[in-house]
């Protein structure tokens, strides 16, 4: 079990630096893929941990693939996102604090589908992401996404 801790005074100290990617994908009709997690129920850009001996873009297409079942081609660095002040708590006492990059990318192929990650996949209008369950840190980078920067968020 997880749980996040944003801003919170009480929090533990984090123990480990997890390196994380996020993909930012639209559709044609410019409406951003986001998934319903498993785990928590909160709506999320697809994405995870790195694994050793892969980059960070080839963690996010396989990520996306495995969360989504689309696959995507990676087009940009929406932004890096580090916050100290969050923090990830797991059952087994590790305490990752935030280490995320989030990619800008467009679908190659594949076919839109749940997996055991994901309770719901599918592409959100903008004006309903505000209507959704999302985490504070995820918000900020969704608006990310969904705006036009010039260069990447390095926050």
């Amino acid at each position: 079990m997880k749980q996040d801790h944003f801003q919170d005074p009480d929090a533990p100290a984090a123990n480990r630096l997890w390196p994380v990617v996020n993909g930012a994908v639209a559709d044609e009709r410019g409406r951003l893929l986001l998934i319903e997690r498993s785990d928590d129920g909160y709506w999320a850009l697809p994405g995870g941990m790195v694994d050793v001996g892969e980059s960070f873009s080839e963690a996010v297409v396989r990520e996306v693939r495995e969360e989504t079942g689309l696959d995507i081609a990676v087009s940009g660095l929406i932004g890096l996102y580090s916050d100290p002040r969050h923090v990830t708590s797991y059952d087994d006492g590790t305490v990752s604090q935030e280490c995320s990059l989030v990619f800008r990318g467009t679908v190659a192929g594949g076919r839109l589908r749940t997996s055991d990650e994901s309770r719901t996949v599918r592409f959100v209008e903008a004006r309903e992401i505000d209507t959704l369950r999302v985490h504070p840190s995820m918000r900020l980078r969704i608006s990310h996404a969904l705006g036009n920067p010039s260069r990447p968020y390095l926050g």
